[in-house]
């Protein structure tokens, strides 16, 4: 049986056989940004694919992170698109947005971007009380009385200790452990799941963790703006109860880019996943080691029915080898 690296030397050897340098050469050259998580890259190698072979662009990825690239589009008016923009972590977008300099195309995670506390799906479906908060305050036992907590130096730490406060988590039971990595808390709901252990923490979405291992996220009523902004605060003089609220996350272009590209502008409009797509193809590419462009193979290989509808009528025709 051929290595799973074999298969997907294969199957990228069949995409580019099969587009065979099809697309006309109208569109010139683009930047995007291939910022430094995951979910973005993906996005990224995906729209760089179809770019490159359905519309003949010819595509340079920008390697950056969200407030360096916004800098730069402010400073030089590159890179043209900006994927996977999460807007709570931008402070320097609205002023573009509203001096016309960029445009939002559309929310490439559908769902927006999602943070919250969550128990294993497992246990809302034993316990349906879990999942609210005040079931959780009731329940210490059942979650095994411990809330694993974010890392010191991330924002949700501070929004959970404030949160921890509001509702006296420990005084309802739970010890309040803070991890000391990003990879020690994913490895916590790993763990958990191998045995189908209690488990409750902060983790967010889409990532490829939440992909492989279903989650329920606790509900905590209804999002308050001003809560939330205090609960954000480490000096928080009132911390009290509100979830985080769901990030909108968008393709950006710059106006010039739009304006000069609009077919391509037009094709990054239609680029969207779901939090369930993006979270089982980030699970895949976890589970088999697999670069960006390697799982970009993969969804191009496997999920055709889906990106085909967000081509032209020419961009289809050119890739119409790989459409099933």
């Amino acid at each position: 049986m051929k290595s799973m690296q074999t298969k997907i030397a294969a199957a990228a050897a069949t995409i580019f056989l099969a587009s065979g340098g099809a697309a006309s050469a109208e569109c010139g050259e683009v930047t995007i940004t291939e910022m430094d998580w995951a979910s973005s890259a993906v996005v990224t190698a995906v729209a760089k694919f179809l770019m490159e072979e359905g519309y003949g662009c010819d595509v340079t990825t920008f390697p950056s992170s969200t407030n360096p690239a916004i800098t730069s589009v402010a400073e030089t008016g590159t890179p043209d698109i900006l994927t996977e923009l999460w807007v709570n972590t931008a402070p320097g977008y609205p002023e573009l947005r509203d001096a016309g300099s960029i445009n939002p195309l559309t929310s490439v995670l559908s769902d927006g971007g999602e943070e919250g506390w969550w128990i294993p799906q497992y246990l809302a479906d034993a316990h349906p009380e879990l999942t609210t908060l005040e079931g959780v305050l009731a329940n210490a036992e059942l979650l095994g009385g411990r809330f694993h907590n974010c890392p010191d130096g991330w924002a949700c730490r501070i929004v959970n200790d404030n949160l921890a406060e509001a509702v006296d988590l420990e005084g309802a039971g739970f010890e309040i452990f803070n991890h000391g990595s990003g990879e020690t808390l994913a490895t916590s709901i790993a763990a958990a799941y191998e045995s189908e252990e209690p488990w409750i923490g902060y983790y967010w979405a889409p990532t490829s963790i939440l992909g492989q291992y279903p989650m329920v996220m606790v509900d905590m009523g209804d999002f308050d703006a001003d809560v939330h902004a205090c609960n954000t605060d480490p000096d928080c003089a009132e911390p009290a109860v509100s979830p985080y609220p769901v990030a909108d996350v968008l393709t950006v272009v710059t106006t010039t880019f739009a304006d000069r590209e609009p077919d391509v502008a037009e094709l990054m409009t239609n680029i969207s996943f779901t939090n369930a797509q993006m979270g089982a193809l980030l699970a895949w590419q976890e589970e088999e080691n697999a670069s960006a462009e390697e799982a970009a193979v993969h969804f191009l290989t496997t999920y055709s029915d889906v990106w085909a509808a967000w081509l032209n009528d020419e961009a289809r025709e050119n890739l119409s080898a790989l459409i099933q």
